[in-house]
């Protein structure tokens, strides 16, 4: 047998194939397997950081209802001092002409503030009040949405 007989050309040929082929179908199975074993390292490293991120928004949530809760005891008692005359409400003023639906009072401080005082119905004060406090809620709520974005970003 001659290695010029095309069968043995043709035999080595196909060898060779055969092997490059075998060998390149194994590297590209074990560089799928390699990929897949990255990948689920991965989502089991994102899966971990997102139930920290939740923790954490869990947390500032919390609190942020707690602080609510105990700003609404606070509005519940200063609405009640200001419905029973307890507590009283006056606004500075910086002129001395002060429409009629308002009393003048001096200020007991040594500055010699003017305050004007709302006559009436203790209506002008709930509605400052429910003002202000809703203003505080939302200050409460915008820092605390910084707090935790910043918490969040810090983890990524």
């Amino acid at each position: 047998m001659s290695l010029f007989n095309p069968w043995v050309l043709l035999g080595i040929v196909m060898a060779i194939l055969s092997a490059a082929g075998s060998g390149y179908y194994k590297g590209q199975h074990d560089e799928n397997t390699r990929q897949q074993v990255e990948i689920a390292a991965l989502n089991a490293k994102a899966r971990e950081t997102e139930q920290n991120m939740a923790n954490v928004a869990n947390t500032y949530a919390e609190t942020l209802r707690k602080s609510q809760n105990a700003a609404r005891i606070k509005e519940t008692k200063l609405r009640a001092d200001v419905a029973s005359g307890a507590l009283r409400l006056s606004i500075p003023t910086q002129s001395s002409i002060c429409p009629t639906s308002v009393t003048t009072i001096a200020a007991g401080s040594d500055d010699g503030e003017t305050r004007t005082e709302p006559s009436g119905s203790t209506d002008v004060a709930t509605d400052l009040l429910q003002i202000a406090s809703d203003g505080d809620s939302a200050i409460r709520k915008l820092n605390l949405c910084i707090e935790t974005y910043e918490t969040l970003r810090k983890m990524k």
